[in-house]
């Protein structure tokens, strides 16, 4: 589904990624395991390329719903795989991931083997005030410690990844079952208010397609308020 002219969303039951379709191709986050199929049918069925234009994959941060196909599709279509250092050490299986709490961590249980990748290496480590592909690379720490953002300053687009989300038509910040560090999360949110984006795509939920930038202001009046009447 093209979301604005050049950005394409892969929905997900679970979770979404995203192809930037400009001279080379873009991925941001991979969903989770077993898609790989249906993110290179979309790439020659819907953008009508070839696997090999795909160049880079971006992925916002070490979850396996994020990171579930990135290694088969590097070896699909040569593309290089960027993520956080702090991220791509967990990646890599270097170290452990965060446990998930409450019913997450019964699901996670359930789901078992579905849920394993194979570590690996990434290709570039990227970080804030990195661009890579005309991307601009905002450190987002709390949902983990890697977390990522990617700004597309070119159609003011913002690729936030689990830090926020759009749920009932609001704002909602990542589920505190599944995120490493609440309060450093909604630190990482304040970075946003001085930037101008009219689109806001998440790991998960709607897309925000219009006044992005107002409805996070919102969110972040929100954090304050509640800090304010501890």
């Amino acid at each position: 589904m093209e979301i604005v002219p050049g950005i394409h969303m892969i929905e997900g039951i679970i979770a979404h990624c995203y192809l930037v379709d400009d001279a080379e191709l873009v991925l941001i986050d991979t969903g989770m395991p077993h898609k790989t199929k249906k993110i290179i049918r979309y790439i020659t069925d819907e953008l009508q390329r070839s696997p090999s234009d795909l160049k880079t994959i971006i992925l916002t941060h070490c979850d396996i719903d994020h990171i579930g196909n990135a290694l088969e599709l590097r070896s699909l279509t040569g593309a290089k795989i960027a993520a956080h250092p702090y991220d791509a050490e967990i990646i890599a299986g270097k170290k452990m991931r965060k446990t998930p709490k409450g019913g997450m961590k019964i699901l996670f249980k359930l789901l078992g083997s579905f849920l394993q990748v194979k570590p690996f290496p990434v290709d570039r480590l990227i970080n804030e005030g990195d661009t890579l592909s005309g991307l601009a690379v905002l450190h987002m720490p709390g949902h983990t410690s890697g977390s990522i953002a990617l700004y597309d300053s070119k159609r003011n687009v913002l690729f936030i990844g689990d830090t926020l989300g759009f749920r009932d038509g609001v704002v909602q910040g990542p589920s505190k079952n599944v995120t490493l560090d609440m309060e450093q999360a909604n630190q990482s949110v304040e970075k946003l208010k001085d930037l101008n984006f009219t689109v806001m795509l998440s790991g998960h939920g709607a897309p925000v397609r219009s006044d992005a930038s107002a409805k996070v202001q919102e969110y972040i009046a929100q954090i304050k308020n509640r800090k304010a009447t501890r």
